[in-house]
Order: structure tokens, then sequence, then C-alpha cells
């Protein structure tokens, strides 16, 4: 006799009726706002389509010079300046520079759109202990939902091309940067914050003048990490026809290329390692001089 005891559930036609509904609901929405959305995000697209062209159509020694200076400045590290130029000249010898620069476009638009709205909320959070409570949730969601579940409802309501992806890789990797800007504000000293209030200073003040340059350290790694998700998400956003390095990662697995999807993953991860040294040594450099200017 079965000892097992089954589990009540919702009834089979319940089920049904219930997933006819809102999936019938989502597609109604989709076929009458969908055109709406589509332009709304159309400075999006061109800003995307902006930077795909500058980084794919200026000559590659101008691209690299660029991208070394940038490390430079960063990291004042001539080992990660020089890593950067090899890998980026390894990636073009072996013919993938314009799908890895298509990838490094869209990992920059990307991560400016995850600042431009993440940093904002998470600088408003730390002001309002409710509006935290709020949020936190959403986050949590969103950081832990499996990341191909993001692409079918943005799939559904602006079809399949770069915006879709877009929005895709935003809303997967902005929660780091709105807990990481929360965070860093929420750990500045409040000594600091009394010397301020002592000298006068208004709430703006102390944000930007007190609270913001101290955080910038930790905000710096949530940058690091929205960076790196952005990065990983991008490849999987190739299922729904964003370019770069994640297509023909795609490919090699449908086709087994073992040789293609090896080579094409290296080249991501030598994107990565760049993006994160770089990231990582901007972050410790602001630290070691906030610890002077302030010690």
């Amino acid at each position: 006799m079965s000892t097992l005891v089954e589990f009540p559930t919702m009834g089979a036609e319940q089920l049904s009726s219930l997933r006819r509904f809102i999936d019938g609901g989502f597609r109604t929405f989709s076929r009458e706002y969908g055109e709406t959305l589509e332009r709304l995000f159309d400075p999006l697209r061109e800003f995307l389509i902006f930077s795909e062209r500058l980084m794919t159509q200026s000559p590659w020694p101008l691209v690299i010079g660029a991208i070394a200076l940038i490390a430079w400045l960063a990291s004042r590290s001539w080992k990660i300046t020089l890593g950067t130029v090899l890998t980026l000249l390894a990636i073009g010898y072996f013919g993938m520079w314009i799908d890895t620069m298509k990838t490094v476009s869209m990992i920059f638009v990307c991560t400016v759109v995850a600042l431009v709205l993440g940093l904002p909320i998470g600088i408003a959070m730390s002001r309002w202990d409710r509006l935290q409570r709020a949020i936190n949730p959403a986050l949590d969601v969103m950081q832990t939902m499996p990341s191909f579940v993001y692409l079918i409802p943005v799939v559904m309501l602006l079809g399949i091309g770069r915006v879709a992806g877009m929005i895709a890789v935003v809303v997967y990797a902005i929660p780091p940067v709105i807990r990481f800007t929360n965070l860093g504000i929420r750990l500045v000293s409040k000594d600091l914050l009394e010397a301020a209030d002592a000298f006068g200073a208004s709430m703006w003040q102390k944000m930007f003048r007190v609270q913001l340059p101290l955080a910038l350290p930790t905000i710096m790694a949530g940058i690091n990490q929205t960076i790196m998700l952005s990065l990983a998400m991008v490849v999987i956003a190739s299922m729904i026809g964003v370019q770069g390095l994640g297509q023909p990662v795609l490919k090699a697995i449908a086709n087994q290329y073992f040789t293609m999807g090896m080579f094409n993953g290296l080249a991501i991860v030598g994107i990565a390692i760049i993006f994160d040294r770089v990231s990582q040594t901007y972050g410790k450099r602001l630290q070691k001089h906030l610890e002077v200017v302030h010690g």
C-alpha cells in the first residue's frame, strides 16, 4: 500500500483557465501597446547603433589605443594595460574582432542605462527605509530569477532584436549597482555627517560632497558586478537576436563546432577579465585616495 500523500493542488481546469487568462491578457497588451513601447525605446536603439558603428567601423589600432588609454587611466598599471592590448590583438588575430566590438558596445550601453536608472534608485533607498523595504523583495526576485525567463516577456512585448536583448540585460544586471549604492551611502560614518551638519551643509551638499564620494569604492564594486552580469546575459540574449560573441557560441552548440565555441568562449573570458581588472583596480585606487584624504 502506498504511503505517499498527494499534495492538494489547484484543479487542472482551474489552472488551465488561469494560464489562458494571464497569457491572453499579456498578448492583448502587447498587441495594443507593443508599437508604442518600441517607439519609447527608439533613443536607446539609436544610441546602441551609434556605439556599435563607432566600435566596428573605427580603425582597429585606434580602438585598441583608446581602450588601452582607458585601462591605463583607470588602473595606472602597465601590466593590466599590456594585458588588455595583448588580449585585443589575439581576439583580432583569430578573426573575432567584429563580434567582440559588438559585444563591448552592448555591454557599454547596458551599463550606462543600468547606472542612469540604478544610481538614483540606490540613493533614494539610502534615504528612505520604507522604500528600501519595498524595493528589496523586487531585487531579490530579479537576482534569483533564471536568466532565460527574462527573455519571454521582453520578446512578447518588443519582438526579437537589439532593444529586446538590451532591456533583458539591463533588468538582469541592474540589482548590484542599486544594492551597492544603497549600502555604500549607508556605511558612511555618522560622525562625518554630524560634522557636515555642524558646518551648515544642506541635504544635497551632504549627499554629493560627503556621502557619494565616500561611497564611491563600494559603488564601483556594484558597477563591476553589473558589468560582469551584463556580459553573462549578453551571451544568453544572443538567442533573441543580440549580435556579438554569443551568436557564434550558440551556433557552435547547435552544430557541435568545438573549436568555434572554445575560441569565442575564450574571447568572452578575455573581455570579462579586462573589465573586471580595470574596474576593480580603479575601485581600489579610489579607496586608497579617500583613505589618504580622510586619514
